[in-house]
């Protein structure tokens, strides 16, 4: 419970939570199991997995694929209970469908309001639009609401959730990286990917194994080809795959560059040195998916430094104190 509860208990935070279940599953769905050959996964779909259910153990090859891909609702729930308590939770799909059946259970015993969709087309739901309205309505009606957590990365929500803190609440979001939208991240008080939540860990890789056939041929063909042509095809593809930084490599310095701005931009010329807590402050303001955690630092005093080649810190009196070496 965060710190202002247990200071104000008369007044404490009260969340409301709308998930659209859907939109949740099916990216986790695709992002575990993506053609790594296409760049827009369509797994779902193309296995037909909503008319199938969730089993570790079947002779359905589907429902394996959505035991693997299956979405922690509890740590979903135990997160937005982070923020306050939970007066209001609201999931919304079509549960007659087998793959969200399956989660109707743990819903349930979570008190999750289950808001049934029938398809009014043959992919929509109209999630989106009931989501959208009964946000507002419940914010207009309860008017203690302090926060609005927002499950689903869809572009849609960003009308709904530049509505909610004009309305004076404060809007979490929580989507599966790779399937959320930048601009919904933006307008977000606190952004958080599913894959960064306390409990979950990121999406399993599958190993993509060569045909035997092919990987035989493969192996004639080096063997055939010249010491000197092979030797050189090697160093070509090594410099290639060293170019191209990996997707952890390209977080790591989107919050290097993250850091560079927000001390930028909190510069003071009355002193240089700024403290870390007003720091780090700026750059969730900036980007609201910032979590050092999620980057592999226990602390953000951590994270700073181990950008030492990009600013300089100071510990005066506890305070962890920071300012850029190329002012």
């Amino acid at each position: 419970m965060p710190a202002t509860d247990l200071a104000h208990p008369a007044s404490p935070a009260r969340v409301a939570v709308y998930i659209d279940f859907d939109n949740v599953v099916i990216s986790r769905y695709d992002q575990v199991h993506r053609d790594p050959k296409r760049t827009r996964s369509d797994a779902w779909r193309s296995d037909n997995a909503k008319e199938h259910a969730a089993a570790d153990e079947s002779d359905d090859p589907i429902a394996v694929k959505l035991a693997e891909a299956r979405v922690d609702m509890g740590a979903l729930l135990d997160y937005a209970a982070s923020f306050g308590t939970v007066a209001i939770a609201r999931a919304y799909a079509d549960w007659s469908v087998p793959a969200n059946a399956a989660y109707r259970r743990q819903l349930v015993d979570r008190a999750v309001d289950l808001t049934q969709l029938f398809p009014v087309s043959g992919t929509k739901n109209g999630a989106d639009i009931r989501l959208a309205v009964d946000a507002i309505e419940d914010l207009l009606h309860y008017t203690d609401l302090t926060h609005v957590v927002i499950v689903g990365g869809d572009s849609d929500y960003i009308a709904v959730a530049q509505r909610c803190k004009q309305l004076g609440r404060s809007v979490i979001g929580v989507g599966v990286t790779g399937s959320t939208s930048r601009a919904l991240i933006a307008a977000c008080d606190v952004f958080s990917h599913y894959d960064d939540l306390p409990g979950v860990g990121p999406a399993p890789t599958r190993r993509v194994t060569t045909a035997p056939a092919a990987e035989k041929k493969a192996e004639q063909k080096i063997e055939s080809a010249p010491a000197a042509k092979t030797i050189k095809k090697t160093a070509a593809q090594r410099a290639a795959q060293k170019a191209v930084p990996t997707a952890e490599e390209t977080r790591q310095q989107e919050a290097t560059n993250l850091l560079v701005r927000a001390l930028r931009n909190s510069d003071d010329s009355d002193d240089e040195w700024l403290y870390g807590g007003g720091v780090k402050s700026q750059m969730q303001r900036m980007d609201s998916s910032f979590k050092e955690k999620s980057l592999g630092f226990s602390s953000f005093r951590a994270f700073l430094e181990s950008r030492s080649h990009i600013a300089e810190t100071d510990t005066e009196g506890g305070h962890v104190r920071v300012r850029l070496r190329d002012r």
